[in-house]
């Protein structure tokens, strides 16, 4: 039981907690508060997810952005808000800024076989983030004309 929370509770608590936090800078109230914080725990609950069925981490990492991007605007169109401060927001847990500082450390001690390796993933990381958010958008602009002449 105590695994479950260590490995799997706990990020996804802390996801939130960070998201509900830059909520304050982009100003953002009430039930928005929440909606992101869940859109940042369900990012890393799918990034821990999928990680057990592959090690690459470039694909867990496109597959939390893209599923961060459906449920954005899923709850834009449901509050009738902006999609972009939503999914800017459950990224950010998602940002490689560790990967950034470690080639940056790297490149300062001089070992460039580890700093052009670090920064290499850490650029594939940023795109994976950037091809599922232009992938979970598409895949809604697609569905929801379908979905709403459905609806009608």
């Amino acid at each position: 039981m105590s695994e479950l929370i260590t490995l799997w509770l706990m990020p996804c608590l802390y996801a939130f907690l960070a998201c509900a936090g830059f909520c304050l800078v982009f100003n953002i109230h009430g039930p928005g508060i929440a909606i992101c914080g869940i859109g940042g725990a369900l990012g890393w609950f799918v990034y821990l997810l999928s990680a057990l069925f592959t090690p690459n981490q470039i694909l867990c990492f496109l597959l939390s952005a893209t599923v961060i991007t459906l449920y954005s605007e899923i709850m834009a169109r449901i509050r009738h808000c902006p999609v972009t401060s939503y999914l800017i927001i459950a990224l950010l847990p998602l940002v490689p800024g560790g990967g950034i500082y470690n080639a940056m450390r790297f490149c300062a001690e001089g070992d460039m076989p580890m700093f052009l390796s670090t920064l290499v993933h850490t650029f594939g990381i940023a795109g994976a983030l950037a091809l599922g958010t232009v992938l979970g958008s598409s895949v809604m602009r697609i569905l929801f004309p379908l979905i709403h002449r459905l609806h009608k």
